[in-house]
């Protein structure tokens, strides 16, 4: 029977900096794309990125275009990144493009309108990388089904001032994006130690300026105001501040609304590798919610809470995802709970990579899957609840590697767990590692955070 106790929220202490991107793993990175390009048939790989679709781009080389647009095309025997203005000088960051490994271009056409032009075009960069019987494959950030479009295999996600020069080119170009961003096969799908103490320390960036946030709640502050208690740390975001209150749509970023009580709220904070989200109401107990709502507690928070937990319980190398979703939606049925998307989903520097939980998957859930808890119920009378954060699906050989090389973040990890299960009385197998202090906590009533929901 899921009830509501007073504790405090755990602090298992800040995590060291994770260490930065090596050129070892980016020349790895690269040979394996090299590999499964050649799998495929691919003689030349193009990987397209823009500043909301940078994290491809990041992950193989290092380098996030800013502003603008960049490219990158990867040969058997050459990698070129092409950047426009201002990102060129930028290009730097790379281990790859410091070491010489990846040679650098500048394309003025990948640069903002009206800034000055000249110098060679982008089909000029590309043929001098494209043979005219190359078959090309183009990452850009999604792929498609043969229900969305008549041609999957050529369906490309970039613009057509790429697509366009590649296929007079080129004898075929096709949509590779699965290479790195499928659940069962993309090469960004698994992460070893290192990322996940990268990840980690994400996780604890985002949550420890959530929980600044919500401790900071007032009634009668502004939005901005409570987002400004949270002072969110500097890593780059994965997406906007949401904090919607009332009846502002949940994606909704602060726009000087008031936390006024009574009102119910979403909010989260998110950076690269990491989303914490939260929902309640802006309310000190049940009796001060809407008379329809005054059970939200009983009839909608804690059958999520038990839900979640049961989530957890599925996360295991070997589970099949169908069975996770077929799961979710019985514990969360949806003329009550409304979920709508994917109950669970990978994480990486782009918030949302692809998903093996899906309606008929066969796809497994595997050891070094990023995964983020992400189970969005919604009700016209009760508002939402949330426990969303992040996760590593983790077998017995990455736990002991993770301890060896990183034993503090695996020491974390643990404690984790155990608040997890010995507190809020949660399923939380050894297979799982909880990469943020808030994994656990639903506090219904955000007037009053010391009161959390447990199983």
């Amino acid at each position: 029977m899921t009830r509501l106790i007073r504790t405090d929220w755990p602090d298992f202490g800040t995590p060291d900096l994770p260490p930065p991107l090596s050129l070892g793993e980016c020349q790895a990175r690269l040979e394996a794309l090299r590999q499964a390009a050649k799998g495929r048939g691919f003689e030349v790989i193009v990987v397209y990125g823009d500043r909301e679709h940078a994290a491809n781009l990041a992950w193989l080389t290092g380098f996030d275009p800013r502003f603008e647009e960049a490219v990158l095309v990867v040969t058997p025997g050459d990698a070129l990144l092409l950047a426009g203005n201002e990102c060129l000088a930028y290009t730097a960051i790379s281990p790859l493009v410091g070491a010489g490994v990846v040679r650098v271009g500048h394309c003025a056409s990948l640069s903002l309108p009206s800034q000055p032009r000249g110098g060679r075009r982008l089909a000029d960069w590309l043929g001098e990388m494209l043979a005219t019987d190359d078959t090309v494959g183009v990452i850009g950030w999604k792929w498609f089904d043969a229900d969305e479009v008549d041609d999957p295999a050529t369906a490309v996600d970039v613009p057509a001032f790429l697509a366009d020069p590649l296929r007079r080119l080129a004898r075929r170009v096709e949509n590779a994006t699965d290479l790195l961003m499928h659940p069962a096969h993309g090469l960004r799908c698994r992460v070893d130690a290192a990322e996940i103490a990268r990840l980690e320390f994400a996780n604890h960036m985002a949550a420890a300026a959530l929980r600044r946030m919500v401790f900071g709640f007032r009634p009668g502050m502004t939005d901005f105001q409570a987002v400004e208690a949270a002072r969110i740390g500097g890593l780059p975001l994965g997406c906007h501040a949401v904090l919607a209150v009332g009846d502002a749509p949940g994606l909704a970023s602060p726009s000087g609304r008031h936390l006024t009580p009574g009102l119910p709220a979403s909010f989260n904070i998110c950076h690269w590798g990491a989303n914490i989200c939260r929902s309640g109401w802006m309310v000190r107990s049940a009796d001060e919610l809407p008379v329809a709502a005054r059970d939200y507690v009983e009839a909608f928070a804690a059958p999520y809470v038990q839900a979640m937990s049961d989530w957890c319980a599925l996360m295991r190398p070997g589970v099949v995802g169908g069975a996770v979703w077929r799961d979710m939606m019985r514990a969360l049925p949806f003329d009550r709970f409304g979920v709508t998307l994917n109950p669970g989903h990978l994480i990486g520097l782009d918030e949302w990579v692809s998903s093996p939980i899906r309606e008929g998957s066969t796809d497994v859930l595997a050891s070094g899957m990023a995964m983020q808890m992400d189970v969005i119920p919604g009700h016209a009378v009760y508002g939402s609840t949330r426990m969303e954060d992040g996760y590593v699906i983790a077998d017995s050989d990455l736990r002991a590697t993770l301890a060896r090389d990183y034993p503090n973040v695996a020491r974390r990890c643990d404690a984790r767990a155990r608040f997890m299960r010995e507190v809020i009385g949660m399923d939380v197998p050894e297979t799982l590692l909880p990469l943020a202090d808030t994994c656990g906590i639903v506090a219904p009533f955000l007037f009053d955070p010391a009161q959390v929901l447990i199983c």
